[in-house]
């Protein structure tokens, strides 16, 4: 299905079901609770019919004698502030790079360069582990800026949050996103042993990555990522090496992108479109972003090929969407920023996620004085999807959680059409693949 036929059978029609023409048959999502069902020709029209009905009750009264009105699993209420499970520290705010569209501008977030001492990454491990509970878990993240500028801090940190583990009994993961030109063998060795997830930011294929992520020099980085890479691509059991690909209108060769990085032997590989840079530049527009689903289609369809000839394909947008899909996720959020995750910038500040580091908008409170729930409570309140528009008459409003909260403040929501396509487009891979290796979703 192309783009445009995407854009099309996505629309909104109803906020509480969508429908879908599949190879597997007609399926109906309703929207509460995420819930997709086959049915037969004759209940589609049905369904069809109510939620074209101008009458509102047409649907309620339609899902009523289905058993399908069960009390809403998403309602108004924001939930209390939870505790905070994650965090990730900008150990370095400031980068070797000087890529285009870059949120933390180059890396400083809009101030003078910095590193993160050690003995504020240590409270930061510290207030992670606070109030955590038997039987929880935690996730310690580190970013930038490039994050290895200051490696001392990064490994300090993982083995007092280990010492921390030991002692409380909680398990603590990590996690790294780096632009990859400073990794070393020994890097390698550290992460493998502290099982990380490592997510290496590369936008494509030799001079288009260039193109978007060139030294402070204007040289190219890409040759100098894939050899830094090269050795923990080889080493990774417990470590997984990721490829994270920021999507601008000068880098859309998705496929062959996600060709040459499974090549070489990346564990995932997922795709993100620029919806939002501090100066405009790189920025997707809506022929853009058509384009971008197209090309997203594409790997879909060569993910299932994949995976029906029994292969892996580490297409990780799809692989994460079936999954959610096939859990029935339902969220008034998109992600836990100002929720169980929160950003920690080099002077200890706590923000709602790594890009409101240095932003008022996102202020959390701090180390020194705590996290500050008010404006946590504030913040879910305000940020529920139901507040939101045009969200709250869309179909897709659950599986989306309306937008990366700091795109959306920045610039709007330029890309519901395009967000509706792909979860379309996911929505029918699932039912069929559902249909011919439902063994796919065991285990």
């Amino acid at each position: 299905m192309t783009a445009s036929r995407l854009f099309e059978a996505s629309t909104p029609v109803h906020p509480d079901v969508h429908l879908l023409d599949t190879d597997a048959g007609p399926r109906v999502l309703v929207a509460d609770g995420s819930r997709l069902f086959g049915v037969g020709r004759a209940l589609y029209d049905r369904i069809d019919a109510a939620r074209r009905d101008p009458d509102p009750r047409a649907m309620d009264v339609l899902l009523a004698d289905l058993g399908l009105d069960a009390p809403r699993q998403v309602d108004d209420l924001a939930p209390d502030p939870p505790p905070v499970r994650a965090l990730s520290l900008a150990v370095a705010q400031k980068c070797n790079l000087g890529c285009t569209y870059c949120y933390a501008r180059q890396g400083d977030f809009g101030g003078p360069a910095k590193n993160m001492p050690e003995a504020t990454a240590f409270a930061a491990v510290d207030t992670l582990f606070r109030d955590a509970a038997p039987g929880e878990r935690v996730n310690l993240a580190f970013l930038g800026g490039e994050p290895l500028i200051n490696r001392p801090v990064v490994r300090a940190a993982t083995g007092y949050a280990v010492t921390v583990s030991r002692r409380t009994g909680i398990p603590v993961t990590f996690s790294i996103t780096t632009n990859g030109t400073l990794l070393t063998p020994e890097d390698g060795e550290f992460f493998e042993a502290h099982g990380f997830a490592v997510t290496v930011s590369l936008d494509g294929v030799g001079a288009r990555h260039d193109l978007l992520r060139p030294h402070r020099d204007g040289r190219g980085s890409y040759r100098r990522v894939m050899d830094r890479v090269a050795p923990l691509l080889a080493m990774q059991r417990r470590m997984q090496v990721s490829a994270r690909v920021t999507v601008t209108p000068l880098n859309l060769d998705l496929p062959r992108t996600l060709d040459e990085f499974t090549a070489a032997g990346f564990h995932g590989i997922g795709f993100s479109p620029m919806l939002s840079s501090p100066t405009g530049q790189g920025e997707m527009a809506t022929a853009d972003l058509e384009v971008m689903l197209e090309q997203m289609t594409a790997c879909g369809e060569e993910f299932l090929r994949r995976v029906l000839a029994g292969q892996r394909y580490p297409f990780t947008n799809l692989a994460t969407a079936l999954r959610e899909i096939h859990r029935g996720t339902h969220r008034p959020y998109p992600c836990g920023a100002g929720a169980g995750y929160l950003g920690v910038s080099a002077d200890g500040d706590l923000a709602a996620c790594h890009r409101f580091v240095g932003d008022e908008d996102g202020a959390m409170g701090d180390l020194t004085t705590g996290v500050d729930d008010v404006k946590r409570a504030r913040w879910l309140t305000d940020r529920h999807v139901h507040r939101q528009e045009p969200c709250s008459g869309c179909w897709a409003r659950y599986l989306c959680g309306g937008g990366c909260h700091h795109e959306v403040i920045r610039r709007g929501r330029p890309a519901c059409d395009y967000i509706r396509g792909w979860l379309h487009h996911c929505l029918t891979v699932y039912s069929r693949l559902l249909a011919a290796r439902p063994d796919h979703f065991t285990g």
